[in-house]
Order: structure tokens, then C-alpha cells, then sequence
């Protein structure tokens, strides 16, 4: 039996050979335009993919039931872009401990965090992004421009990196990388409220 947001469904289980073939028919069906799956459940049991494409590996005689949630697209953009503003707190609050580790002389520690802050700001850029492009016609001139000094700053710290100069390193984390999250706080309410507004035309 197969679930769909609550509702049972025509489809079979017997007639696909694996997971994976049922998600993509799933997806494929015009009820599931403009949504997005958020949730599978497999015999009463989340399922979800430690490694690409696992739901290739399990067979459908060992799935006995089948349950789907999503979600409209719109509403799963709002959902990211207010924890954006979330995201840009992290950036700030980790780019002030790594600067303290380096100041502390705690070198190893804090290129650890270094890099999965780097990590972070790369993915945020990314999905800011991509939520303009894909919902708001693009960029807008302020996304633009602070979107070139955070690259600009990264590119600094990275030099700045290969040099291990360690206290200039901390220097720009607390005196500009900071100051750049709270300006990427504002521009990431801003966001939202946009989204907001326009998924209320």
C-alpha cells in the first residue's frame, strides 16, 4: 500500500522493483507539481538515504507499506529562507571562536572550524542564492554587491591561510567577516519577507 500526504493511492508496490522507482514515478505524477518530498516512510520506519541512491538497494518484496509527505515548493522555500537568518548568527558566532582559538594558540582547533565555517558560508551563499534566482528573478544590486565582498574576503582569508599568518587571520574573522554576517542577517530577512509577499500574489 502506498501513501500519499494521507491519502491511500492506486499504485502498487508489486509493480516497481525498488524504492527508487516508486519515488520517481511518485514524482512524475502530476499531483506532486511544484511540491517536494519531505518525508518516506518504509514499513512505519523513516527512511532516509545514508549514501546516493540507496533507495535503489531496497527491493519492493521487502517493502510491505509505503507512506509519502510533502510539501508545496513555496512553502518549503519560506521554511529555508527563515532559517537563513539562523545560518547567519552560526557564521558570525563561529568566525569569533575560530578568532579566538587563533588567539588562544589553539592553531589546530580552530583550522578545524575554520574550515567547516567555510563550508558553511559556501552553502549559504549558494542556497541565498539560488531562492533569488529560482523565486525572486535573481539578484537584486545589494545581493550583488555583498555577495562580491563576502567572495573578496574569503579569497583574503585563503591567502591568508597558505601564509599561516594566524593573528591577521583572527583579525579579519572578529573586525570584517563578523560585520559581514550582520549585514547577510539583514539582506536574509529581507529575503523573506519578499518570498512571503510574493507567494501571498
Amino acid at each position: 500500500m502506498i501513501i500519499i500526504d494521507g491519502q491511500k493511492t492506486e499504485k502498487s508496490i508489486a509493480m516497481f522493483s525498488n524504492l527508487e522507482e516508486i519515488l520517481t514515478n511518485v514524482m512524475q505524477d502530476k499531483t506532486m507539481e511544484d511540491r517536494i518530498i519531505t518525508d518516506v516512510y518504509v514499513n512505519n520506519e523513516i527512511f532516509s538515504e545514508i549514501y546516493p541512491h540507496q533507495a535503489e538497494d531496497l527491493a519492493s518484496d521487502g517493502i510491505e507499506s509505503l507512506e509519502i509527505r510533502s510539501v508545496p515548493s513555496s512553502q518549503m522555500a519560506l521554511d529555508i529562507a527563515a532559517e537563513m537568518t539562523k545560518v547567519t548568527q552560526m557564521m558570525e558566532s563561529g568566525g569569533k571562536n575560530v578568532a579566538r582559538l587563533f588567539k588562544e594558540g589553539k592553531d589546530a582547533d580552530a583550522l578545524e572550524l575554520l574550515q567547516d565555517l567555510l563550508d558553511v558560508v559556501r552553502d549559504f551563499l549558494a542556497m541565498v542564492g539560488d531562492l533569488r534566482e529560482r523565486y525572486l528573478n535573481g539578484a537584486d544590486e545589494e545581493f550583488q554587491t555583498k555577495t562580491v565582498e563576502l567572495s573578496d574576503l574569503l579569497s583574503e582569508m585563503s591567502e591568508i591561510l597558505e601564509s599561516e599568518d594566524w593573528i591577521l587571520l583572527s583579525d579579519l574573522l572578529e573586525y570584517e567577516f563578523a560585520p559581514q554576517c550582520l549585514a547577510w542577517k539583514t539582506i536574509s530577512e529581507k529575503l523573506h519577507k519578499e518570498l512571503i509577499a510574493r507567494f501571498a500574489q
